[in-house]
């Protein structure tokens, strides 16, 4: 079976950061393979190099002249006028000017045999790629995705709006499907339904995203951008972990006895008189040659380590009641007759499908929304930290230093002066990257600019919503790791089966009506 794309020795640089050197990659009809790698390593970039809407530097990148690839971007689609069906709709754009150059063929009266081998050509490309009526292939999407197709997209969620983007990458049935960060935004059903689909797909599929239970379920195999290659691991998240830690090993092992026989070697040319004795020039020559793979060895970067600053103080031990609570927007019930006690050292996850109030919930609980009847009472001597709020106040003008110490060169955690540059380490931000305006970072990297600031302040109740979307894997491991070592108190909203099963004690679901 011939590949559908390859890359041989492909190099990319953005200025003086290298994204790929010399790597070499092929994908497969059929695959399902997940592309991994830090925030920033350059996940995005591969992708549009596999669109061609990047070209490499050095190296050549082999694909078919035909080859059709729907793409889902990490970016939301835009909340316009143009309805759902039209916005579907724009994914055959292609497919339809094929349906129109066969249309054109067929006028002529006496076709020649070039025209007749177009005509051939045309039709098998159209029967592969959905056939030929538009209106079929797009009701069908819309139907399947429960799509409300004469809504406007400005009249929709960022759930829903991705769920429509996702149309518009399938609706074409093309040869590969490239999804970057595809469950963002999206409910547990809805990407329940998105795994179904993606293996079920007849194209080859290359996807981005941090949710490891996504992987697990869908991936054939995983390639990870590592130090500027792409190794490639067969099977899903969990044999990826067991090879990974055996290669890191592995690795460790030959550079210990590398880097010893080096030392070795480096003594002996010190010795000075031996090493210019004529049957020694070979060993000189040698090691000439061990101390230049030693300087070309990258180093795997460090991991990152969360810190929580934890408050001194407990709160009191109700950190919440809320009695007989009832909410509405509009028309749609979110609350009814709803109670709840959250008892200080409680980490309760909060689930359910867009749209149905989770956000809303937290605010009332929050004490920031006053609901339409019912009571809330917070606790004594609450420290509260909100992830969604620091979103929703991200000043991009400035840089991640900046915004993390607002302004400050130190900043005091455990009750200690840690230097922000030193601290920003620990969220995986060189010190060059601590100094970068927060308008020039990946979404995931923002999210972190998030958390590095909302671990500064002292809390003994954290607030979290949504948290997980665009981390990469390994941030979101430590955070994770961080959070059951938590002693106070957590509220976090997430559609990451994963996470919320590493992390959480209990779960509020939302299963529609107010109930």
């Amino acid at each position: 079976m011939s590949a559908l794309i390859r890359f041989d020795e492909v190099s990319l640089a953005f200025g003086d950061q290298a994204i790929l050197r010399q790597a070499s990659f092929q994908l497969e009809p059929r695959e399902r393979v997940c592309l991994i790698g830090r925030n920033g390593a350059g996940k995005s970039s591969t992708l549009k190099l596999l669109t061609g809407e990047l070209e490499p530097d050095d190296g050549e990148i082999a694909r078919p002249n035909n080859i059709r690839i729907g793409v889902l971007d990490q970016i939301l689609a835009e909340g316009s006028e143009q309805r759902v069906r039209d916005f579907v709709a724009a994914g055959l754009r292609a497919h339809s000017q094929h349906i129109g150059a066969y249309q054109k063929l067929t006028a002529n009266e006496c076709p020649s045999k070039a025209t007749l081998r177009d005509m051939e050509a045309l039709e098998r490309e159209i029967e592969a790629h959905g056939g030929w009526s538009i209106d079929t292939q797009v009701d069908s999407i819309v139907t399947s995705l429960e799509l409300p197709a004469d809504d406007k997209m400005n009249e929709l969620s960022g759930g829903w709006r991705r769920r429509v983007a996702l149309a518009q990458a399938m609706v074409a049935n093309p040869d590969l499907l490239l999804l970057d960060e595809p469950t963002n935004h999206l409910d547990i059903s809805t990407i329940e339904w998105l795994e179904h689909e993606v293996r079920h797909f007849d194209g080859a599929v290359l996807f981005i995203t941090h949710d490891r239970g996504f992987v697990d379920r869908v991936a054939t195999r995983i390639v990870e951008i590592d130090r500027t290659q792409l190794r490639s691991w067969p099977g899903g998240y969990s044999d990826f972990i067991l090879q990974k830690t055996k290669a890191n090993f592995e690795e460790d092992r030959r550079n210990s006895i590398f880097d010893k026989k080096l030392a070795e070697e480096e003594v002996w040319i010190r010795q000075g008189i031996k090493a210019r004795e004529s049957r020694n020039e070979g060993r000189v020559r040698a090691l000439e040659v061990m101390r230049d793979e030693r300087a070309q060895r990258i180093a795997r970067p460090r991991n990152a380590r969360i810190h929580i600053n934890e408050s001194d103080q407990l709160s009191g031990r109700k950190v919440i009641e809320a009695r007989n609570v009832s909410h509405a927007y509009g028309e749609t019930k979110l609350l009814e007759g709803f109670s709840l006690r959250v008892m200080r050292g409680e980490r309760i996850g909060i689930i359910g499908n867009n749209g149905v109030g989770k956000t809303t919930l937290l605010h009332i609980l929050l004490g920031e929304l006053k609901p339409d009847s019912g009571s809330v009472k917070l606790g004594t001597n609450l420290e509260i930290a909100y992830f969604d709020q620091l979103r929703r106040e991200l000043d991009t003008t400035k840089t991640v230093a900046e915004i993390v110490g607002e302004g400050r060169e130190y900043i005091n955690l455990f009750g200690k002066k840690k230097h922000i540059v030193g601290y920003l380490t620990d969220f995986l931000f060189t010190a060059k990257r601590a100094m970068t305006r927060v308008s020039a970072l990946s979404g995931g990297e923002r999210n972190r600019v998030i958390l590095a600031k909302l671990f500064t302040q002292s809390a003994n109740l954290l607030v979290l919503d949504e948290p997980t979307n665009d981390l990469d894997i390994e941030t979101l491991e430590a955070l994770e790791s961080r959070l059951l070592n938590y002693a106070g108190t957590l509220l976090v909203v997430s559609h990451d089966r994963h996470f919320l099963d590493r992390v959480v004690t209990s779960t509020l679901v939302f299963q529609g009506d107010g109930t």
